[in-house]
This record gives C-alpha cells, sequence and structure tokens, in this order.
C-alpha cells in the first residue's frame, strides 16, 4: 500500500480497532490504545513512544505507561487476533482455498540490532537482519499463508504470534531478568520449543494448517520435527546437509558403520532410490525476482528417534533440490503422506520464503524493530501490537485489490513452431568409484558443473 493510502485509511482503522476494545478496561486505555496504533502506521521516522506522543499532542509518560505497566490484556488480544483470522480469513471447513488449495504455517525468527545492554533479552548472537553475530534481540514468530489462487488477490499473509529468545545468559541471571520485569517462570527454552508452543496457541484458536514450514535452523532438530507430528500437523522443512537418516530400515540395531544412518547429502548421492531417478524439473515463482528452475528429486527415508536412536517406524519425504543454475542445493523433509504429489511439496515448501516479506512489511511499515525500552511487557505488547497492524495492512490490501480492476491481459502471439531441446551431452568417462551419472553432482566437490543424467519434463508451479 501506499503511503497516501494508508493514511486514508482513518475510520477503516478505527472501525478495526473497535474489535479489540475488550482487552481494554478502561477508556482512557482505548485512547492510549489508538494514539499509538495510529503512530506505529504514521511516516515517524521513528516510531518510539516519544515522537509518537509529541506527535499526538499527549503526555510522553501517559504513553510509556500504557505500553509498559498498565493493566490491559495483550494475550487476549494475540489471541483474538488469531481467531479473527481464523473466523474471516481460513476457508470454511470441508473446502479448499483457492490456488494451492492449502493453508500454511510459516515458522521463523528475526531479530533487531540493540546498543547497550538493557533492552530484555539483548546480547551478542548471531543476527539474520545484518548476517553476522552482533548485540541484539530475536524473536519467534508463526505466521499464516493463505495462497491466493487469483492475480488480483494474491496470498492473504499475516503474523499470528511472537515471543522474546531469552538467552541462557539472561535466563541464569535472575536479578538482571527482574529488572527487566521478566516473569519468574520465564526461562531459557530452545527456539523450537517455543515455535511448538505458538503451534498449540493457534490450534487452540480455532487455526488450521495443511503445512507447516521452517528452514533448517529448526528442521536441524529431529524432537521439534516429531513434536509437530505428535501435534498432528503436516510439514515441510529444509534440513542441514549434515541431517541423518537412513534410505532403507537396517536389519539390525548395531553401531557398525554399514548400519549407520547417513548424511542427506550422501543419501541422495549414492542411495538406489535416488541415483536410479530421473530428475524433474520445475518453474518456482518468487514475489521479487524471475521465477527460478530447480531440478528435483524424493524418496522416502527413515528418521531417527531422539530418544532411543532407533530408526522410525513410518517414513519420511527427502526432496533434493538443485538450481543448476547458482549450483544451490536444499534438503528437505517431511512427513507427509508418500502418495503426496511431489511438486505440490515443493511449492509449499517454498511458499516459506513469504515470512521473510512478512518481517520486511512490519519493519518498514509499522517500528516493528524501534521500541526502545527496558521492560520485557512493554517489548511484548510492542511486538503484538505491530502484529495486529500488519493484520489491519494485509486486510485493507486485500480489499483494495478486490476493487481494482482486473489487469488487461497482453495479446498473445501467433503460435510459432519451437525446436526441441538439445539433448544433453554424453556423460564424460569417469572412474570406477564415481557414483553413477543419474547422480546430482556433489555440492562440495563438483558446484557448478553440468549435470550429465538425463533430463526431466519441464513443470510449471506457477
Amino acid at each position: 500500500m501506499t503511503p497516501q493510502q494508508i493514511a486514508g485509511l482513518g475510520p477503516a482503522l478505527t472501525e478495526f480497532l473497535r474489535s479489540f476494545r475488550a482487552c481494554f478496561g478502561e477508556r482512557r486505555l482505548l485512547t492510549h490504545f489508538a494514539t499509538y496504533c495510529r503512530g506505529l502506521l504514521s511516516d515517524l521516522p521513528r516510531k518510539t513512544v516519544e515522537p509518537v506522543a509529541l506527535a499526538a499532542g499527549t503526555t510522553v509518560r501517559a504513553l510509556q505507561l500504557f505500553l509498559a505497566q498498565r493493566d490491559w490484556d495483550h494475550r487476549r488480544l494475540r489471541d483474538l487476533l488469531q481467531q479473527r483470522i481464523a473466523a474471516q480469513h481460513a476457508p470454511a471447513p470441508g473446502t479448499a482455498p483457492p490456488g494451492l488449495g492449502v493453508t500454511i504455517g510459516l515458522i521463523d525468527e528475526t531479530s533487531a540490532v540493540k546498543k547497550g545492554d538493557q533492552t530484555p533479552g539483548v546480547q551478542r548472537q548471531y543476527c539474520g537482519a545484518v548476517g553476522k553475530v552482533e548485540n541484539c534481540i530475536v524473536s519467534v514468530h508463526l505466521g499464516y499463508c493463505r495462497p491466493g489462487g487469483d492475480e488480483a488477490g494474491g496470498d492473504f499473509i499475516a503474523l499470528l504470534d511472537a515471543d522474546l529468545f531469552l538467552p541462557q545468559s539472561w535466563s541464569d541471571d535472575r536479578p538482571r531478568c527482574q529488572a527487566a520485569n521478566i516473569p519468574d517462570d520465564l526461562v531459557y527454552r530452545p527456539k523450537t520449543l517455543i515455535a511448538l508452543d505458538q503451534v498449540r496457541r493457534a490450534l487452540g484458536n480455532g487455526l488450521h494448517f495443511d503445512f507447516l514450514v521452517f528452514d533448517e535452523g529448526y528442521g536441524k532438530d529431529p524432537s521439534f520435527l516429531l513434536g509437530l507430528g505428535t501435534l498432528g500437523q503436516t510439514w515441510i522443512g529444509e534440513v542441514p546437509k549434515n541431517f541423518r537418516c537412513w534410505p532403507t530400515r537396517p536389519q539390525y540395531h548395531s553401531w557398525r558403520k554399514e548400519f549407520a544412518s547417513k548424511e542427506v547429502r550422501n543419501v541422495v548421492r549414492w542411495s538406489k532410490a535416488f541415483i536410479y531417478q530421473e530428475w524433474r524439473s520445475f518453474l518456482i515463482p518468487r514475489q521479487t525476482t524471475e521465477p527460478a528452475t530447480w531440478d528435483v528429486k524424493g524418496a522416502q527415508v527413515y528418521l531417527a528417534d531422539p530418544h532411543s536412536h532407533r530408526p522410525t517406524d513410518r517414513s519420511f519425504w527427502l526432496i533434493v533440490a538443485w538450481n543448476r543454475v547458482t549450483g544451490e542445493y536444499k534438503y528437505f523433509l517431511s512427513n507427509a503422506p508418500p502418495t503426496t504429489d511431489l511438486l505440490l511439496l515443493l511449492r509449499v515448501a517454498f511458499r516459506r520464503a513469504q515470512v521473510e516479506h512478512l518481517f520486511r512489511a512490519v519493519k518498514q511499515h509499522v517500528g516493528f524493530t524501534h521500541f526502545e525500552g527496558r521492560s520485557y511487557l512493554g517489548l511484548m505488547r510492542h511486538l503484538i501490537l505491530c502484529q495486529l497492524l500488519l493484520l489491519f495492512l494485509a486486510e485493507q490490501t486485500r480489499d483494495l485489490n478486490a476493487q481494482a480492476p482486473p489487469p488487461e491481459r497482453p495479446a498473445e502471439p501467433p503460435p510459432q513452431a519451437s525446436e526441441a531441446p538439445a539433448p544433453p551431452a554424453p556423460p564424460a568417462a569417469q572412474p570406477l568409484e564415481a557414483p553413477l551419472a543419474t547422480s546430482p553432482p556433489d555440492p562440495a566437490r563438483r558446484r557448478g558443473e553440468k549435470d550429465t543424467g538425463p533430463s526431466a519434463t519441464l513443470g510449471t508451479a506457477g
């Protein structure tokens, strides 16, 4: 949406905020709620309490107290946000949404660089926003994506939940936590456990996910993968290349090398289920750049139970995707049934990029990273209010797109005869110990080398 469109949404914003008035017990709190939300949607360069209060003509102290100390129910507001999405934006039971025909939950984290050591949870840790270790805070999020089926509407996406990742150093220093008003029962938890709790909350508020997607930072933990299955969720997520599994169930439980689990990069290179399988090419659309073509293979494997270290009773999808242009490899695991269409799995897996779009939007438009304060309660309320306003913008964008006339389709050129693609070059001579030519080149040793395996029919994931 343009700044002019946002500026003209005053009446719509008032009506939207009125839906959450039950979270505030006093009229003055409702007034501060509206003031702060309008400030986050404004064009102020810094959307912290002081400039928001001064621009609205209210006292800075009153807005500070509203955010960090006054008695209003931000958890209920988060629940109402999720219930609104479930009631107004999720497909009705028994119906399939347009487009892919699925709803997708997006699990990821984001970070914000901070100065000093007073912001709750701040320490030197990996900061994805700058791609290196930095003094920052990290928050874990659950997003929602309903892929669109029309050119005007596109995907409907929103953030559902937010939790602060509390580092171990903070958790061990309870006086420091008390100074930041961090509750005594809030301790260090791995990000995967935080994500599982968020999924559990969303399910309790009536949301349904056909798939959950995540990156290898979460996919590397088998306990997380099996935990999602325990919640009855179907998932597909990226895993690191050294993630271990079995291409077939071993005959014996033994520590001998031949019965040990294998890294996925070696499974796709040496397993018969992969080397005798032809590559399938799919065109994956992207939101801000040109579509990318990925060559794909998929087969069933067995995971290691995190407690017994034995292979799981059921099998899982292992999918390898190779970008011939960049030489990049991605490895995905999924607990979807073995009969699931490979193209559907791939298109759902690459929908994870929508959470990056959500993070960009919430940081650029509603001041998600602008919080300045030493109160855990104030920080959490700020994050939840930013998510609320992102939902408001998503709803208004959907309505504007629905009102816009459909784009004119360009005239189709007359059909022309097309030449068949040239056959692949014959494979070069290989030593006897080299893998079969139908296996992918080793990402570490042969990156960028042309594949010598048989070509596959091009599909479109438009």
